[in-house]
């Protein structure tokens, strides 16, 4: 007997168009490293996720970006508002980058909300919280050793890939040696943001059935 769907067809059909221009477009102005960010990871492995409802990824998507999502938000509003708190955000408000692009980039403010949803309706795999952190560990050692540093005129080109070297792509931070500034994004990132979602997610969401 099939299984009712549990995720309308037009939130289906709506996120894998717009995946459709994503992906490419990204691929083509940025490379393909950029795929290494967490946020980049969460698209695509929701859209894998989307069409058979598969709990797990979309509980990892929820374990992974919900909080750093949330702060991009935060940031973005206070520069909207003329405050630059971190330069997380800059980004977007550079005229010399394409409002094509940036528009794109937009998705940091929906995607956390579309990850709940899908987890609500498709329910919470407990397994995310593991799975999602070795797969962390995984990405940040290779955005430290191999992927570019900060660099004072990026432009398009993916540097300081998911923060490991600071905030700022245009500079490092200068307040912890690196490795000590790596090293406490590895090990305080699973205990402090990953772990309380994971429980807060076990805790609300339903079980997957």
């Amino acid at each position: 007997m099939m299984q009712t769907a549990r995720v309308p067809l037009g939130v289906k059909l709506i996120y894998t168009a717009f995946m459709a221009v994503l992906v490419p477009v990204y691929w083509h102005y940025y490379g393909p490293t950029n795929f290494l960010y967490f946020c980049d990871i969460t698209l695509i492995f929701t859209l894998i996720a989307i069409w058979p409802e598969n709990a797990l990824l979309v509980s990892m998507g929820c374990v992974g970006i919900l909080v750093p999502q949330a702060f991009w938000v935060f940031d973005f509003l206070a520069n909207l508002a003329g405050y630059s708190l971190t330069g997380m955000t800059d980004y977007m408000f550079d005229s010399t980058h394409s409002l094509f692009l940036r528009l794109l980039s937009l998705f940091h403010g929906w995607l956390p909300f579309l990850l709940v949803y899908l987890v609500w309706r498709i329910g919470y795999d407990r397994r995310a919280l593991p799975v999602w952190t070795g797969l962390f560990v995984i990405d940040m050692l290779v955005c430290f050793f191999l992927m570019p540093p900060p660099t004072p005129h990026p432009g398009l080109t993916p540097v300081n890939i998911n923060y490991v070297w600071g905030l700022r792509d245009t500079a490092a931070q200068t307040l912890l040696p690196p490795e000590i500034w790596f090293a406490g994004l590895l090990l305080g990132i699973p205990v402090f943001v990953f772990a309380p979602t994971h429980f807060i997610l076990a805790r609300v969401m339903p079980k997957v059935t």
